[in-house]
């Protein structure tokens, strides 16, 4: 199948494409961009790894699904469009950077600038339909994200994966943690981020890991 994503992992995910599941679930995908508004646009489906090849990945951040209203999703998790209000898990975000490394809170949800400095931002699901959230989980998105971060995991040393919630844990639940910095907490949406999200200090542990790892540190 010709996938339209960035050579390096095109190369390291070449089986999954081949796969009986990703055959179906390109179909499904096709399908549901044909017959209504989907996000992201399609061009930015594997924005994650377009912006961050594998050989230049330091720090994985996993989340769930797109976010489903007009001009959010551009296909990194947590990140919105220039422009676009912050979504509440995404100022929690930004609160904790403040509170941990005291940089100031930006004026873009815009996370580009961390995919650019080799932070994988990658959703479990990678399309949504348009306000309806989880419309397209268990179509196929999550095995191959699995495969994604498990090619990581075992080709890769030193990296730091991101666990914000239950469910990215238990995504993340075969990581070595003797091979890679495995940082686990609470979700930073509103509804737990009192309980574990806030003070986690994620952030500074993880530049102090990649320095550590002889790895410059990421500019939060």
């Amino acid at each position: 199948m010709n996938v339209r994503i960035e050579e390096s992992w095109k190369r390291q995910l070449a089986s999954e494409f081949e796969k009986d599941y990703f055959v179906r679930l390109t179909e499904f995908v096709r399908q549901e961009y044909a017959q209504g508004t989907v996000y992201p646009p399609g061009r930015l489906i594997f924005n994650a790894f377009d912006l961050c090849p594998f050989d230049k990945v330091k720090v994985v951040i996993i989340g769930q699904d797109p976010y489903h209203g007009p001009g959010q999703a551009h296909g990194l998790c947590f990140s919105v469009n220039d422009g676009v209000p912050f979504p509440p898990s995404l100022v929690n975000i930004f609160k904790e950077i403040e509170s941990d490394l005291g940089t100031p809170v930006p004026t873009s949800g815009n996370l580009t600038r961390w995919a650019n400095q080799g932070v994988l931002l990658l959703n479990a699901t990678l399309t949504v339909r348009a306000h309806q959230a989880g419309s397209h989980q268990r179509q196929g998105w999550e095995e191959f994200t699995d495969a994604a971060i498990r090619t990581l995991a075992t080709e890769r040393e030193g990296l730091v994966f991101i666990l914000w919630g239950a469910y990215a844990q238990k995504k993340g639940a075969f990581i070595d943690r003797s091979r890679h910095l495995v940082l686990s907490s609470a979700h930073p949406s509103p509804l737990s981020a009192w309980h574990g999200f806030f003070g986690n200090k994620h952030f500074s542990r993880a530049n102090e890991y990649l320095v550590s790892q002889g790895k410059e540190p990421i500019v939060w």
